[in-house]
């Protein structure tokens, strides 16, 4: 399913409530990340081709081949004529406005007589954030986080079926799940300020620990620094693992890739700074000897040469 959905997210086709399960899934999963980077590096190569258009003796001989093909298809079971006798009587009922008429208004009414059914036997909601309006349908996306100064009360805005809102305290679950949703949101704004709100709960000690499964408020950290195309993003979510890289070497993997690849400097920069505790480190020094000489920014090389020249003094 994964290696499908790769697919999907290569050509934009992959619904967002499947974005951020997937770009999870691509931290711990090398063979689906081998499969993304395949499809990338086919579509380079692609792009140096020349696009040829099929000639019309070409399309004449492959229509004449398909009907010679369908021709030589034996003739259909039970179960293909009952299903191509229910399609033409499908057809039928098109043609007819007034059967099709009765059958959505049947439809209409039993849906809604269904639909009042499972509300009145609803359970009772448990205590949570509030709802301005709330529904049972899947959220489609984060639209807006307002935070009220100096406290804990953040309002989340997202769309159902219609645009909602949702209020509560940042260490209410149902906010903290809003909120990791909204660190894939299309919109620049909504993942920035998502990222540094649990950013900022990470700083504080707060529900931040590692998961097995890559899930969770780091793990959507982690996600936001690799992979995130605004760099003020990925600088907020590098502030809030700053904490971590001592002991989850997933952070600090992460890190280390980001100061090797990142394309915005200041985020290279403050990979370096937060590389100090952790200099010692034969991976961290590797890293720091590679791209004190040859990174394109000097104030960088610079940096991690003084950085690597202090984890030897510490050796």
């Amino acid at each position: 399913m994964a290696k499908d959905n790769v697919i999907l997210a290569y050509y934009g086709e992959l619904p967002d409530e499947l974005s951020g399960p997937l770009e999870q899934h691509l931290m711990t999963c090398g063979e689906c990340k081998d499969e993304l980077e395949i499809l990338q590096g086919m579509e380079i190569h692609l792009a140096t081709l020349p696009v040829a258009e099929p000639t019309p003796n070409l399309l004449a001989q492959s229509r004449m081949r398909l009907d010679d093909a369908l021709d030589a298809i034996p003739a259909h079971g039970f179960l293909t004529r009952f299903r191509t006798n229910f399609f033409i009587w499908m057809g039928h009922v098109r043609s007819a406005p007034a059967l099709a008429t009765l059958l959505v208004g049947v439809g209409f009414l039993g849906g809604n007589f269904l639909n009042r059914y499972q509300v009145a036997n609803l359970p009772v909601p448990h205590q949570g954030p509030i709802y301005t309006n709330p529904t049972q349908s899947v959220i489609a996306n984060v639209t807006g986080i307002d935070r009220t100064p100096d406290s804990e009360l953040v309002q989340v805005h997202y769309n159902r079926m219609v645009p909602e809102t949702a209020e509560g305290s940042l260490d209410s679950k149902e906010i903290r799940d809003l909120l990791m949703k909204a660190t894939t949101s299309s919109a620049e704004g909504v993942r920035a300020n998502s990222v540094q709100l649990l950013a900022s709960e990470c700083k504080a000690g707060h529900e931040c620990s590692a998961r097995e499964d890559g899930k969770g408020v780091r793990g959507a950290l982690l996600v936001s620094l690799r992979y995130d195309k605004d760099a003020g993003v990925r600088l907020k979510a590098l502030e809030g693992l700053e904490s971590f890289i001592a002991q989850d070497q997933r952070v600090r993997d992460a890190v280390l890739e980001a100061l090797a690849h990142d394309p915005d400097a200041q985020v290279r920069m403050a990979a370096v700074s937060l590389l100090t505790p952790v200099q010692h480190d034969s991976s961290v020094r590797q890293v720091l000897r590679t791209v004190s000489t040859q990174d394109e920014n000097p104030n960088i090389r610079t940096v991690s040469f003084n950085t690597l020249q202090g984890s030897d003094s510490i050796q």
